[in-house]
């Protein structure tokens, strides 16, 4: 079977479990990334199989968990959730998330950035937007090949994640006046609440679905500035829980205000 750039594929060594995009064709060799897990791969074309956009249920079905079903009191008070600066490494991702954030009438700025260039830009942007909420994602790996999951030099990513994070924190201290959710497909989840994040990828090095981090940032901005999150509930709203995303006791940061 002939594929071209842009093809939905799936691959036989893995069963079949992720469905990704042909993003490129280096001679016989397919670069693919992931349609909802942030992840890049790449596949000699006798591995693929074409997918053919038939229903997937199981992603259905994540999407209309995550759908906000809270309520609120318009009739009295009024809210002013918090801002959120979501930086990505990725274009589509950064994308679809920011379409999350509209669905849930969240005020958001999102800045596509590589994450080798993050830590250089980080305070510039901070400076400007002045979020509450501070979102650094895109692309990481875990490599078995180059060392323990303890090693950072082992991860595609996560350093540069963790230098980011450690300049956010010099321009705020505080975690909970600013909060950072960080982190990507397999990232080293514990350098990462060590250089300073509240929430960070991923405790089991397992992938992340897109929408992950944006998940908890529009969770949080939507809680009550007084009052600590629920911690278990929150990393449940993610696609894989608590191996996926982990993090520390924060509280929310909306306002409630009265009258209307």
């Amino acid at each position: 079977m002939d594929y071209k750039i842009g093809d939905f594929v799936t691959r036989k060594s893995y069963h079949n479990d992720i469905v990704f995009k042909i993003i490129a064709i280096e001679n016989d060799n397919y670069i693919l990334k992931g349609r909802d897990s942030r992840l890049y791969a790449d596949s000699p074309i006798e591995d693929l199989v074409k997918y053919d956009n038939q229903r997937d249920e199981e992603e259905e079905e994540f999407l209309e968990r995550i759908k906000d079903k809270e309520t609120l009191d318009r009739n009295d008070y009024f809210y002013l959730p918090g801002k959120i600066l979501h930086i990505d490494g990725d274009e589509d991702y950064l994308k679809r998330c920011l379409s999350y954030y509209k669905e849930n009438n969240l005020w958001a700025i999102g800045v596509c950035e590589k994450e080798n260039l993050l830590a250089m830009h980080i305070c510039d942007l901070l400076e400007e937007y002045t979020p509450d909420i501070l979102v650094i994602t895109g692309h990481d790996a875990y490599y078995k090949k180059k060392g323990n999951i303890h090693d950072l030099k082992a991860y595609k990513n996560t350093q540069n994640f963790c230098n980011a994070i450690k300049e956010a924190r010099k321009y705020e201290h505080s975690h909970e006046k600013l909060i950072i959710i960080a982190g990507a497909c397999q990232s080293n989840y514990e350098e990462l609440i060590k250089a300073g994040a509240n929430f960070a990828s991923s405790p089991k090095r397992i992938n992340i679905h897109a929408l992950d981090p944006a998940i908890i940032a529009k969770s949080i901005s939507l809680s009550d500035i007084t009052k600590d999150i629920d911690l278990l509930s929150l990393l449940e709203k993610t696609k894989y829980g608590k191996d996926g995303i982990g993090g520390i006791k924060t509280k929310g940061t909306m306002y409630i205000g009265y009258p209307r």
